[in-house]
């Protein structure tokens, strides 16, 4: 018998079957990690009609940060799609291991999803990018030295966040900026010296999530969506010390407009 724990793709299998017998929905079409300040948009994607404990489904953890939910939602969109909410983000430095955070994006693989919406709140590098900004991730740059692949297995990054799905949120609306992603392990914030040194080469906002859970995604064989909240500018690029409760402040201001913003541009998927 197959240890689960020591086999990925079984443990998500696992928790697949149990999200389908809990929920009675036997396949989801897109899966959706909401970050800090996102929280609302659920509401205004669709139906939910199922709500889960997070912790009553294999491998998953109740969220170590406040902002983050401990759980997992199925909503039936107007259009007849079925969309799995994935509340339980485990970041990676928790200290559980990249398999744990990359579980649940596995699991919504497990599940039917062929398509993946990742967001979180950022810092970010572009002055112009005021606290409340939504920008589109065009790419990201892994700075936690790990990845969710394990043994000889190579997976093509190019064009690793769609860039037709990023045309369909530029038409609904068109004033969307984008930028590189840089994720950092955390749970500190970065120096002056870490923000200038990802400027350098190449980041326009830097966080602790999305970079591995797209990787996942990639390798699982889904079409991927990021979308970052600019809550605060990154240190050295903002003139004041960066704090969690900044983070919550500017994603509770926010969370109307970006909320409406991504359940349209899910309409669209």
């Amino acid at each position: 018998m197959t240890d689960m724990h020591n086999d990925p793709q079984a443990l998500a299998a696992q928790a697949a079957q149990a999200i389908a017998e809990q929920t009675g929905v036997e396949k989801h079409d897109i899966a959706l990690v909401l970050g800090s300040g996102w929280g609302q948009a659920a509401e205004l994607i669709g139906e939910t009609t199922h709500t889960l404990d997070a912790t009553s489904i294999p491998g998953f953890h109740a969220p170590a940060v406040p902002g983050h939910k401990g759980s997992i939602s199925s909503i039936l969109t107007a259009t007849g799609k079925r969309v799995l909410v994935l509340g339980a983000r485990t970041h990676y430095y928790e200290g559980r291991g990249v398999r744990a955070v990359v579980h649940p994006i596995r699991t919504a693989a497990a599940t039917g999803c062929e398509q993946l919406v990742l967001t979180n709140g950022c810092g970010g590098l572009n002055p112009d990018w005021t606290p409340g900004t939504p920008v589109m991730i065009s790419d990201h740059i892994n700075l936690t030295a790990t990845s969710p692949l394990e043994g000889a297995t190579f997976v093509d990054l190019t064009d690793l966040y769609s860039s037709r799905i990023r045309g369909l949120a530029r038409e609904v609306d068109a004033t969307l900026d984008e930028g590189v992603y840089a994720q950092f392990t955390g749970p500190h914030y970065e120096t002056p010296a870490e923000v200038q040194y990802a400027k350098a080469i190449g980041a326009d906002l830097v966080g602790m999530s999305t970079a591995l859970e797209a990787i996942a995604a990639r390798h699982a064989g889904m079409e991927i969506f990021g979308m970052s909240l600019v809550t605060n500018l990154a240190a050295g690029i903002s003139p004041v010390p960066l704090s969690h409760e900044e983070v919550i402040e500017a994603g509770q201001a926010a969370g109307p407009r970006i909320s409406k913003l991504l359940a349209q541009i899910i309409a669209k998927l």
